[in-house]
């Protein structure tokens, strides 16, 4: 009798497990929990795109200033008129060639023919 009683109780615990389980599974594949993972994921996603997008960012600050230091240009924060990179010469040079080229070159269309 007690065996008996035994095997019953254990067919009937693994019953409730077992239809349990199937339950479980069967909410997972709904199409609403399905839509939920997959936003789930997208968000997961998004956000592991958005870390990496920052620390390509970070890198290219910091090999920026790298290749400043090697090329030694330094913008003093301090000077308003330090507003681009060059040098003091250099940026002069560039800037008296770049007056001179508008002089030396004539855009005449009609020139050619």
């Amino acid at each position: 009798m007690f065996r008996r009683a035994f095997w019953f109780t254990a067919g009937a615990a693994a019953g409730v497990w077992a239809t349990t389980k199937v339950n479980r599974q069967l909410k997972k594949l709904t199409p609403e929990s399905l839509a939920a993972q997959a936003a789930d994921k997208a968000v997961e996603a998004g956000h592991r795109l958005k870390d990496f997008a920052l620390d390509v960012k970070a890198g290219m600050t910091q090999r920026e200033d790298e290749l400043n230091d090697a090329l030694g240009l330094h913008q003093d924060p301090d000077r308003p008129d330090n507003v681009t990179a060059l040098p003091g010469p250099r940026r002069t040079r560039a800037i008296q060639n770049d007056k001179t080229t508008h002089m030396k070159f004539s855009y005449d269309r009609n020139e050619d023919h």
